[in-house]
C-alpha cells in the first residue's frame, strides 16, 4: 500500500519494487494474452526512457508524442517519457493527417512514438520530417527506429530523477467539440492530488484491482480512471484487441472497475434485451423474487461485470432512464462529471446515494458555484490545469481569478448535487429572439428506442429542428410505422420544454455521423459546429416543407 499517492511514475516504481511479479499489463494477441509483470515493465521503461533522454535536445521543449490505439505499449511509452524527464503529448489515433499536423507542430514534439493504428498510410502524411519516429512491434509504421531495437541496444542507464510536483507532466489536447483542439497543461502535482482525492471513493485500496482499457487513452477520463488509478492501486490493466473481440476481452478481464460512455451503456441494454427476448419478458422475470437475483447475476456475468465494485459513466450526458434501467439488473452506474481542464474531477454520484437527474455530488476538495448571470458552472481546486499550451488569450478566458469556467450551465441543490442543463456556447437564438438550450432536448430525443443520437439546430429559424440518426432497431420498421412513432415522440417531448423550444420537425439523416467525418468526437460526442455546417443550406427548406417527419 502506498501511504500517499505521488506522480504516475513514482506510483509505478513503488509497485515494481514491492510487487515485482504481479501482472501489470495484459495485451490480447490472437486469442492469447501477453503479460507484463511490474518488474518486466520497469526494465522496459528504464531502457526506452534512457534512449529517449539521449535523443532529446535541450534547446527545444522536451515534448514526446504518442500516436497509437490503446495497448500495453501506450502505457509503457507514457511511463518511459516520464522516466526520461520529458512531457508526454498523446494524440487521438483517429485524427486525419491535417489534424495530426496541426497538433503535432503546435505541441513542439521532438519525438513521436507510433503504435497500433488503423490509418497509418493516410495519417503519416501529417508528420513533419524533423520529428524522430519510434515504432512499436504492433505498429504499421516502419520509419525511424524500432522499439525492439532500442530494447537490445546497450545504453547508459539513466539515473532516475523523480518528477517534480510543479513540473509539467502531460499536454492533453481537447477533442475539439467547440473548434480547434487546445493543449491542456497538467502537472505531476495535479495527477497526485486527483488520485489522493479519488482514493477512497474509487476503492483504490481494494486488492486485485482490474481495469480494462478501450476508450481513447489520450482522453482525460480513460487516462485518469484506467492508467493513473490502476497504476496507483498496483492493479492490472487489460486491453481490447479489436471491436469484434470487445465482449470476449471484457468477459476475460471481469474488471473490478469499469468505465463506459452513455452510448456504450445504451448498446449493452440493446444487446441484453435482444438476448433475453424483450423488455416485457425481462420485467416478468425480475418480478419473480425467487429468480430475480439469479437473472441479475447471469446478465452481469454475461457482460463481464459481475465482479465490479465501481461502474462509471462520463464524457457525455447519461439519460436518467438508462441509469434507472441498469439498476433493475443490479448495476449501479455512478456518473462522473468534469473536463480535461480540471482532471475530470468536479462531481461524482455516490455509489449508495445515486440521485437521478444529477451528475453527482461535488468533490470535497472542489468548490463549485453557479454564475448568477449566465448559469455557468465555475469551480476551483488545487488540481486544476495550468492553462492552454502557447495560448495565453484562451488561458485567460478559462479563468475568472481562481475560478475555472467550465462552459457548462448547471444547478446545485441543497446536498451539493450538481445538475447539467446545457452548454453556454451551445445556446442559440431563434428568429423570435429567444435562446434555446439544445442539450436537454437532445437527451429527451435520445431516450427513444429508435433514436441513436440527435442534434437540435435552429439559428434564426422561428422554431428549432431535431436532426436524428436512427438506431439499429428502427431499421426493422416500415416508413409508416417509424413516422407514427416519431410523431408520437414529438407530441410527448415538446410539452417538457418552453414553447419557443418546441421542435417544429424531425429530420432523419441517412449519412451516419462518425469520428471519421468529424461529426463525432473520439469519445462519441456530437460535433455541433460540423453538423450545423453540413446542413445550414437545407434548414430553411426543411422548416417550410410540409411533412413533420422528413427522411433525407
Amino acid at each position: 500500500m502506498i501511504q500517499t499517492y505521488q506522480s504516475n511514475l513514482e506510483n509505478f516504481i513503488h509497485w515494481a519494487h514491492n510487487t515485482p511479479n504481479n501482472i501489470y499489463l495484459k495485451q490480447p494477441q490472437a486469442g492469447n494474452y501477453k503479460e507484463y509483470t511490474y518488474q518486466e515493465s520497469l526494465q522496459i521503461v528504464e531502457q526506452i526512457g534512457s534512449y529517449l533522454n539521449e535523443q532529446l535536445s535541450d534547446e527545444k521543449p522536451k515534448h514526446i508524442g504518442i500516436l497509437a490505439k490503446n495497448s500495453a505499449h501506450w502505457i509503457l511509452s507514457d511511463l518511459a517519457i516520464s522516466y526520461a524527464g520529458a512531457v508526454s503529448v498523446p494524440f487521438y489515433a483517429t485524427l486525419t493527417s491535417e489534424q495530426l499536423n496541426q497538433v503535432l507542430v503546435h505541441s513542439d514534439c521532438q519525438i513521436l512514438i507510433v503504435g497500433k493504428l488503423d490509418n497509418w498510410d493516410e495519417i503519416q502524411k501529417g508528420i513533419p520530417d524533423s520529428i524522430q519516429l519510434i515504432f512499436t512491434p504492433d505498429s504499421p509504421c516502419q520509419k525511424g527506429i524500432a522499439w525492439t531495437e532500442i530494447l537490445t541496444t546497450t545504453l547508459k542507464k539513466l539515473a532516475t530523477a523523480l518528477p517534480q510536483k510543479d513540473a509539467l507532466a502531460t499536454i492533453i489536447y481537447t477533442s475539439g467539440t467547440t473548434g480547434v483542439p487546445k493543449g491542456v497543461m497538467i502537472t505531476n502535482g495535479s495527477i497526485a492530488q486527483a488520485l489522493n482525492l479519488a482514493r477512497k471513493i474509487a476503492y483504490l485500496d481494494k486488492p486485485n484491482t482490474r481495469f480494462i482499457s478501450y476508450l481513447p487513452l489520450c482522453h482525460i477520463a480513460e487516462r485518469n480512471f484506467v492508467e493513473f488509478a490502476c497504476t496507483a492501486a498496483g492493479g492490472t490493466i487489460y486491453f481490447v484487441e479489436n471491436l469484434d473481440t470487445f465482449q470476449q476481452n471484457l468477459a476475460h478481464a471481469r474488471p473490478s472497475h469499469f468505465l463506459a460512455v452513455p452510448r456504450i451503456w445504451a448498446k449493452f441494454k440493446e444487446g441484453i434485451l435482444q438476448k433475453i427476448g424483450g423488455q416485457k419478458k425481462l420485467s416478468l422475470l425480475l418480478a419473480i423474487p425467487v429468480i430475480k437475483k439469479i437473472i441479475q447475476k447471469k446478465i452481469q456475468k454475461g457482460l463481464g461485470l459481475d465482479q465490479t465494485c465501481m461502474v462509471v459513466t462520463g464524457a457525455a450526458p447519461m439519460p436518467q432512464e438508462l441509469t434507472a434501467w441498469f439498476q433493475t439488473i443490479g448495476l449501479y452506474i455512478q456518473e462522473a462529471y468534469g473536463m480535461t481542464e480540471n482532471m475530470g474531477l468536479n462531481s461524482l454520484t455516490p455509489r449508495h446515494k445515486i440521485k437521478l437527474g444529477t451528475v453527482g455530488r461535488v468533490h470535497d476538495q472542489c468548490t463549485t458555484r453557479i454564475d448568477p448571470e449566465t448559469g455557468e458552472i465555475q469551480m476551483k481546486a488545487n488540481y486544476n490545469c495550468l492553462g492552454y499550451y502557447k495560448n495565453k488569450e484562451q488561458t485567460e478566458a478559462l479563468f475568472d481569478g481562481p475560478w475555472l469556467k467550465t462552459g457548462d450551465m448547471g444547478q446545485l441543490d441543497s446536498e451539493n448535487y450538481l445538475s447539467i442543463v446545457g452548454r453556454v456556447k451551445d445556446n442559440f437564438k431563434t428568429a423570435k429572439g429567444q435562446y434555446v438550450s439544445p442539450a436537454p432536448i437532445e437527451n429527451a430525443l435520445s431516450l427513444h428506442e429508435y433514436v441513436e443520437v440527435a442534434c437540435v439546430v435552429g439559428v434564426n429559424l422561428p422554431q428549432p429542428l431535431g436532426l436524428v440518426q436512427l438506431s439499429p432497431q428502427a431499421l426493422n420498421l416500415s416508413k409508416q410505422e417509424l413516422t407514427e412513432s416519431l410523431h408520437q415522440l414529438l407530441t410527448d417531448i415538446n410539452p417538457m420544454f418552453k414553447k419557443y423550444e418546441y421542435l417544429k420537425k424531425l429530420i432523419i439523416l441517412q449519412e451516419p455521423w462518425t469520428v471519421e467525418n468529424a461529426c463525432l468526437t473520439p469519445t462519441l460526442k456530437i460535433r455541433r459546429m460540423q453538423i450545423e455546417k453540413n446542413v445550414e443550406t437545407r434548414m430553411e427548406e426543411w422548416y417550410h416543407d410540409k411533412p413533420t417527419i422528413i427522411f433525407e
